[in-house]
C-alpha cells in the first residue's frame, strides 16, 4: 500500500503533486514536441483552466471565499455535485472542495475520480502562497504533510482501512515495509520485528489513537500531528502489554518501581504469579531464583527496566537475561577456588609471608608491580582510593591512563626506605590520579551522553540543564589530567630536588578560571539533578543505569559531583605537610610557600565569588518576591545584608499595624508591605514557576536620607519598637517612621547597630554608634500595646473602607503631601519641629509624629472633611 505524492519546493512544482499524474503529462507534451516543434505548440494545445466548485456547506465558507479570492483562482458554488461532475466542459478541469468527508456527495465523487479537496487545504495553499495540489485521492488538510507511517500488530482489516484512509485525508502516505525513510510506527502491539526495528532506530512508536485525535482537528489550520505536546499523549508506552514482577530489591525500591511501572503503561503481581510477562532481578543479591520460571517468562535484570525506561521504548530482553549462578561454568570456578583455598597453618603463613614480600615490594618502588591475572581484582590501598579501579573501568575509562597499568620507567637504582617527602608526594599523586578518574568518569559516563545528539527517545534533558548540571567539569579535568601528568613525570624520575610547588603554581592561574563558575553554582547543579530526577522519568534511569556500574562504585551523580568542591582544601593539607618534611635549604620550600599561598588565593576568590553571587540571588529574589520593586535594586556592588519582620507603628508609609518587611541592604532599605491580594504564579520562559509576590513595594530608601536611628526605651506599652529620623531630597522637613520588630531575632540592639553602621559605611562616617538615640515612646507618642488587637484590626478595615468610599464622593483632589505640608504650617511651633544634627539628646525633646499631626485640621478643609466623613457615616451604618 503505497502513495505516489510528492514535495518538492514551492518554485517549481506544488508542494503536493502526484508524480506519475505530472510525469504522464510531461511525457505528451514531449511527444507533441517531437513532431510539432516548440513555437506552435501554445497556438494548438487547448488551453485548460482549473476551477474550483464548492459544494454545499464549502460555498458558504466565508474565509475560504476571500482564500480564492486573493489567490485570484476562479471558483462556482453548487447545490449538487452531480451537475458539474457529469458535465462535458473539456476546457475547465475542475477541483471540488466539500466539508464533509462524510457525506454522500464526496462518496460520488470518489467513485466518480474526481479531484476532492478540504477547505482546510485551499486555506494552507493560499496562507503558504502555493498552487493548489495535484493528487489522485481525497485531501482535506496538512496536519500530516510529509510523514510516512508503517503499522503492526493490526488484525482487523476494517480497522486498518479507516486509518491508512485518513491518514491520506491529512497528506501523509503510507509504506508497508519498515525501512528508514518512516517517519513514524503505528504499533497495536509490542511484539514483531517492526517494532523492534524501530526501537533501534529511535522511530517514534505511536497508537492508533494519535491519528483519529488528529482527524478531530482537521479544521484547525496551525495544527500539525508532530507537535511534541500533542503527540508525547499517544506514544507507546515502554511497559505496554506488560505484567512486571520485581525480585531481589528493597521495599522502598520494589514500591517505587512498582509505581513506575504503571507510570510508564504496564502492570505488576507478586512474584510468582503466572500471568507476569517478566521477572526484573537484582543481580546483585540474587543467586539463584525461587522457583523454575516457565519458558513464556522473560527473567531480566534491573538494567533492562531502567534502559526501557531510558529509551522510551521496550528494550530487547535477549541482552539483558538473568544468568543463574548454578550454572557448570561458576560450579568448577567454586570448586577451584575451594581446593586452592589455605586450609592449614603453613599454608597461612606462606600467605602472610607473600603478602609481607610483596608490601616490601610495594615500599621500594614508586608504582605497583605488574600483578598476575589472578590478582588483578585483589584489594589494594590503591583500590579504596579510586573508585573506579575495578576490571570493567579499564575498558570504559580506556582513555585515562591508569598509573596502576603502567610498569615502572625507573633508571637508577631506588633506595631500600623512602624519606617521608618522598611518600607525602607519592599521596598527592596518587589522590590526583584518583580525582582525575573521577573527573573522567562524571564526563564520561554522564556528561557526554546526555549531550549526544541522536538519543533514542530524544535527547534526555535539555541543553540549559545539562550545562547547569555540570558547569566547568570539562574544563578542571584538562586542567588536573595535566597536573597529573607533570606529577607522574617527577615521581618516576624521583629526586629530593624536584619541585612539586613549581607544579601546582604553573596552574594556578588556570584553577582561578574554572573553579568558581562550579563551586559557585554547585548547589544550583545539586537542586537541578534532584528537581530533574523527580521530574523526568528518563533521567532517573539514566542515572539508575550508570550508578549502578563499576566506575561510580555505587555513589550517585551529586556524591561524585562534589569531589571538585573538596579537591583544592585536600591539595592545600597535602602540601602543607610536604612542607613540614622539607628542609630549609631546599628550593622547594620557598615554592612550596608560594603554591600554598596560590592556593588559598584561589579559595579566597572562590569564597568572594561565592559569597557575591549567593548576594546576587538573594536580590533576585527579594525583586520576585516583592510586586512592584524598582529595577534599580538590582546592582552588581550591591548586597543583602538583613531582612526584619516588623509592623508598622505610624501611618505616613502604610496603614498602622500593617506587616512591613525591611531589607537592608550595604546601601539602602526597601520597605514592603504584605499584599492584601496574591496574583497568580509568575511562570519563567523556561518552564520554571514562581510563588506569586507576597509583598508590595512601599520604598526604596537610600541610608544616606537616614538622619538617626531612634532607640525607643522598653515600657509595659512599648516593646521592641525603633524609629528612623528620614529627610528625603524631595522634603524640606523631617519625617518620622516607626517600627516594631515582631520577633526577637535578630535583637533589637544588634539590628540598630548593623544598620547604623552600614549608614556610616554610606555617609563615609567612623562614628556609627553616634547615629543612635534613646528616646521614650510618649515623646514620640508610640504605643504597641494594641497594635494587634481585634480592635486595632477592625479599625483599620474601616479606614480602608473609609478610604475607598472619601476617593468615591470626592470632588477636588487634595495631594497627600501639600495635605502635610498645610498641616506642618499650620502647627508650626516650637515643639512640632523636627530634631537638627545640633540637638543635644532626643530623650528630653517632644516630637509629634505625623500621625499626630494629621490629626490637627485645617481650616480650608474641615467642611470638605465633614462633608465626606458624614457621607462614610451614613453608608457605613447602613451597611451595620
Amino acid at each position: 500500500m503505497t502513495d505516489n505524492s510528492v514535495l518538492v519546493p514551492a518554485g517549481g512544482r506544488s508542494l503536493l503533486v502526484d508524480s506519475s499524474v505530472f510525469d504522464s503529462k510531461i511525457a505528451e507534451t514531449s511527444k507533441e514536441n517531437l513532431f510539432t516543434g516548440s513555437a506552435d505548440v501554445d497556438e494548438d494545445m487547448p488551453q485548460i483552466e482549473t476551477r474550483v466548485v464548492l459544494v454545499q456547506d464549502a460555498g458558504r465558507h466565508e474565509a475560504l471565499l476571500r482564500a480564492l479570492e486573493e489567490i485570484k483562482h476562479p471558483y462556482v458554488t453548487t447545490e449538487s455535485a452531480e451537475e458539474y461532475a457529469e458535465a462535458d466542459a473539456p476546457e475547465f478541469e475542475n477541483i471540488f472542495v466539500i466539508s464533509d468527508f462524510q457525506h454522500p456527495s464526496f462518496r460520488y465523487l470518489y467513485k466518480a475520480d474526481c479531484r476532492v479537496l478540504g477547505p482546510p487545504i485551499i486555506l494552507y495553499c493560499a496562507q503558504k502562497g502555493e498552487p493548489l495540489p495535484f493528487t489522485s485521492r481525497p485531501l482535506y488538510c496538512a496536519s500530516m504533510l510529509n510523514l510516512v507511517l508503517c503499522f503492526t500488530g493490526f488484525r482487523k482489516k476494517e480497522e486498518l482501512v479507516k486509518l491508512v484512509t485518513l491518514v491520506h485525508h491529512m497528506g501523509g502516505t503510507i509504506r508497508k515495509d519498515f525501512s528508514s525513510k518512516v517517519t513514524h510506527l503505528i504499533a497495536n502491539s509490542t511484539h514483531g520485528d517492526k517494532f523492534r526495528v524501530a526501537v533501534s532506530l529511535g522511530t517514534p512508536i505511536m497508537k492508533a489513537d494519535w491519528i483519529l485525535k488528529a482527524w478531530e482537528r482537521r479544521n484547525e489550520l496551525e495544527f500539525s500531528a508532530t507537535d511534541e505536546e500533542f503527540k508525547s499523549d499517544f506514544k507507546v508506552s515502554p511497559f505496554q502489554d506488560c505484567i512486571l514482577s520485581f525480585l531481589g530489591f528493597s521495599e522502598e525500591d520494589r514500591v517505587s518501581m512498582e509505581e513506575m511501572t504503571v507510570m510508564q503503561g504496564g502492570q505488576f503481581l507478586p512474584v510468582g504469579d503466572e500471568n507476569c510477562t517478566h521477572l526484573v532481578v537484582e543481580e546483585n543479591s540474587v543467586k539463584e531464583l525461587p522457583f523454575e520460571p516457565p519458558k513464556k517468562l522473560y527473567v531480566v535484570k534491573q538494567e533492562w527496566f531502567w534502559g526501557s525506561i531510558q529509551m522510551d521504548a521496550r528494550a530487547g530482553e535477549t541482552i539483558y537475561l538473568f544468568e543463574k549462578h548454578d550454572s557448570p561454568a561458576l560450579k568448577k570456578s567454586v570448586s577451584l577456588l575451594s581446593l586452592n583455598t589455605p586450609s592449614s597453618n603453613r599454608k597461612k603463613r606462606r600467605l602472610k609471608d607473600t603478602l609481607a614480600q610483596i608490601t616490601r615490594e610495594t615500599d621500594i618502588s614508586p608504582f605497583p608491580p605488574r600483578k598476575r591475572p589472578s590478582a588483578e581484582h585483589s584489594l589494594s590501598m590503591g583500590s579504596l582510593l579510586d573508585i573506579s579501579n575495578t576490571p570493567e573501568s579499564g575498558k570504559s575509562l580506556s582513555d585515562t591512563p591508569k598509573i596502576s597499568s603502567k610498569p615502572s620507567k625507573i633508571s637508577t637504582p631506588v633506595p631500600q626506605k623512602q624519606s617521608a617527602r618522598w611518600q607525602v608526594a607519592m599521596e598527592l599523586y596518587q589522590t590526583e590520579s584518583n580525582y582525575v578518574d573521577i573527573l573522567t568518569t562524571i564526563v564520561q559516563l554522564f556528561h557526554v551522553p546526555l549531550g549526544k545528539e541522536g538519543q533514542v527517545g530524544g535527547p534526555i534533558l535539555a541543553p540549559e540543564e545539562i550545562k547547569t548540571i555540570f558547569g566547568s567539569i570539562p574544563d578542571i579535568l584538562d586542567v588536573h589530567t595535566k597536573i597529573k601528568g607533570d606529577l607522574e613525570k617527577m615521581m618516576m624520575d624521583w629526586s629530593e630536588t624536584k619541585s612539586i610547588g613549581e607544579v601546582i603554581l604553573c596552574y594556578s592561574k588556570e584553577l582561578v578560571k574554572t573553579y568558581p563558575p562550579f563551586v559557585n553554582f554547585f548547589e544550583m547543579s545539586k537542586e537541578t539533578i534532584i528537581k530533574c530526577e523527580k521530574q523526568k522519568p528518563r533521567f532517573h534511569a539514566f542515572l539508575k543505569i550508570n550508578q549502578a556500574k563499576p566506575e561510580c562504585g555505587r555513589q550517585t551523580l551529586v556524591e561524585l559531583m562534589i569531589r571538585p568542591v573538596q579537591r583544592l582544601p585536600s591539595v592545600a593539607l597535602l602540601l602543607n605537610d610536604l612542607k613540614k618534611h622539607t628542609s630549609e635549604d631546599n628550593p622547594d620550600k620557598m615554592m612550596l610557600e608560594k603554591a600554598i599561598e596560590s592556593l588559598k588565593e584561589v579559595m579566597t576568590h572562590i569564597n568572594e565569588d561565592k559569597r557575591k553571587t549567593e548576594g546576587q540571588r538573594q536580590i533576585f529574589d527579594v525583586v520576585y518576591e516583592v510586586d512592584g520593586c524598582p529595577a534599580n535594586l538590582l546592582s552588581s556592588h550591591r548586597m543583602l545584608v538583613q531582612r526584619v519582620e516588623t509592623i508598622a507603628l505610624g501611618e505616613d508609609l502604610c496603614d498602622r499595624g500593617e506587616q512591613v518587611t525591611l531589607f537592608l541592604f550595604n546601601d539602602c532599605l526597601e520597605i514592603a508591605r504584605k499584599r492584601h491580594k496574591v496574583i497568580g504564579t509568575f511562570k519563567s520562559p523556561h518552564g520554571q514557576t514562581r510563588p506569586p509576590a507576597s509583598l508590595k513595594h512601599i520604598s526604596l530608601m537610600p541610608l544616606s536620607q537616614i538622619k538617626k536611628v531612634l532607640d525607643i526605651r522598653e515600657t509595659e506599652e512599648c516593646h521592641n519598637a525603633f524609629a528612623l529620623v528620614v529627610r528625603p531630597p524631595t522634603e524640606q522637613t523631617n519625617q518620622l517612621f516607626s517600627f516594631q520588630l515582631t520577633s526577637e531575632e535578630p535583637p533589637k540592639v544588634d539590628w540598630l547597630k548593623m544598620l547604623c553602621r552600614h549608614i556610616a559605611n554610606t555617609i563615609c562616617k567612623a562614628d556609627s554608634e553616634n547615629l543612635i538615640y534613646t528616646t521614650d515612646p510618649d515623646s514620640l507618642e508610640v504605643n504597641t500595646k494594641d497594635v494587634d488587637s481585634t480592635l486595632s484590626r477592625a479599625s483599620r478595615a474601616i479606614k480602608k473602607t473609609s478610604k475607598k468610599v472619601t476617593r468615591a464622593f470626592s470632588f477636588s483632589k487634595t495631594p497627600k503631601r501639600a495635605l502635610q505640608r498645610a498641616l506642618m504650617v499650620h502647627n508650626n511651633t516650637p515643639d512640632a519641629r523636627s530634631p537638627g544634627p545640633s540637638s543635644e539628646g532626643m530623650a528630653g525633646s517632644r516630637m509629634p509624629s505625623t500621625t499626630s499631626l494629621a490629626h490637627v485640621p485645617s481650616p480650608s478643609l474641615v467642611n470638605l472633611f465633614e462633608r465626606k466623613y458624614h457621607t462614610f457615616s451614613r453608608s457605613t451604618t447602613h451597611l451595620i
